[in-house]
């Protein structure tokens, strides 16, 4: 039987919507003809112009305010009308060591906050970023990718704050019937990729298309997500029909640090053998296992690494010919 009842049209509410994850999730919406709003303190909106038409900036609502303040978030999400919650306003790993309190306040808080404000305005489901960082060294784990039952044991304040956001998510379900996907994005690359510890691949990829030498601080093996395909991962999970809190791994491109050099030099010959790196591996698993979110949504977006550091360095290259971006 067809279902010809009237359906609610679709308002996604964005935190941290000025981010790299929130400005892919932005355009993937606005392409789709869907009304957004950006909740965000930060109020430069590069990135979006990185990847947005100016009547696409201009269609989307923002509003300006703090995940700390409870009261804010609330008359935000109420203000907006919104149908679908997207939850990724964080401090990265390096501002989360230089200041834990003020981290644990946006991170913890400030999840917290948007989970509350959200059983206020009545949302039942919430999709929200958490991180690989939950976990700890690879030397801890079984050899092979982690799966998301591996044990946590994350080893920055940042990686403490999304376990928290994750116990967060499970209470607010034990208690109030909210149901909420986390994801947890391991390195994402790509257009507006420009903070956090994992950003210096994208960086090389931003020196490759202006022809000058990088080099990148870490080595090692582990994923390597394309923006654009995780935003859309995201707005996946955001319209998933779902009862639970769950937490899940995105696992993209396992690869090793050469094989992304490669991958920028085969996009920009020019800068072959002035991609260098440090072999010295971050403290983090050598990749996650994605078995539990193909099984949940089936299938998954994931651009080849090649073809998605191709098309990064090729925006690049345009973005600094118009003056979109500079080094």
């Amino acid at each position: 039987m067809t279902d010809n009842s009237p359906r609610t049209p679709e308002h996604f509410f964005i935190t941290g919507g000025l981010g790299c994850i929130g400005a892919w999730v932005v355009r993937n919406l606005l392409r789709e003809g869907i009304p957004v709003t950006i909740f965000d303190l930060a109020s430069s909106p590069h990135r979006l112009k990185l990847i947005l038409t100016e009547p696409e900036l201009a269609a989307i609502q923002f509003l300006s305010g703090d995940m700390r303040d409870l009261q804010a978030v609330k008359a935000a999400i109420q203000s907006s009308q919104a149908t679908h919650i997207i939850h990724l306003a964080a401090l990265q790993v390096p501002s989360c060591k230089a200041d834990p309190s003020q981290g644990a306040l946006v991170n913890v808080v400030g999840t917290v906050n948007l989970f509350e404000a959200a059983r206020q305005a009545g949302i039942q489901h919430i999709v929200y970023a958490s991180s690989v960082a939950v976990y700890g060294l690879s030397e801890e784990y079984p050899e092979g990718e982690i799966d998301d039952q591996a044990a946590l044991k994350p080893r920055t304040h940042y990686g403490v704050y999304k376990q928290a956001n994750e116990g967060t998510a499970r209470i607010y379900w034990l208690d109030n019937g909210i149901s909420s996907i986390g994801l947890r994005p391991y390195t994402l690359y790509g257009p507006g990729r420009d903070q956090g510890m994992t950003s210096s691949p994208t960086k090389a990829m931003l020196a490759a298309a202006a022809q000058q030498a990088y080099h990148i601080p870490y080595g090692g093996r582990g994923g390597m997500q394309y923006t654009d395909d995780v935003a859309k991962i995201f707005i996946q999970a955001a319209r998933l029909v779902f009862q639970g809190a769950e937490v899940l791994n995105i696992r993209g491109s396992v690869v090793d640090m050469p094989e992304i050099i490669a991958a920028i030099e085969a996009a920009e010959p020019a800068v072959k053998g002035k991609i260098t790196f440090d072999p010295k591996p971050l403290a983090l698993p050598a990749g996650a296992d994605d078995s539990a979110l193909r099984r949940l949504f089936g299938k998954l977006p994931n651009t080849p690494l090649n073809t998605g550091v191709k098309a990064t360095v090729d925006l690049f290259k345009q973005a600094l010919a118009d003056g979109r971006i500079a080094l």
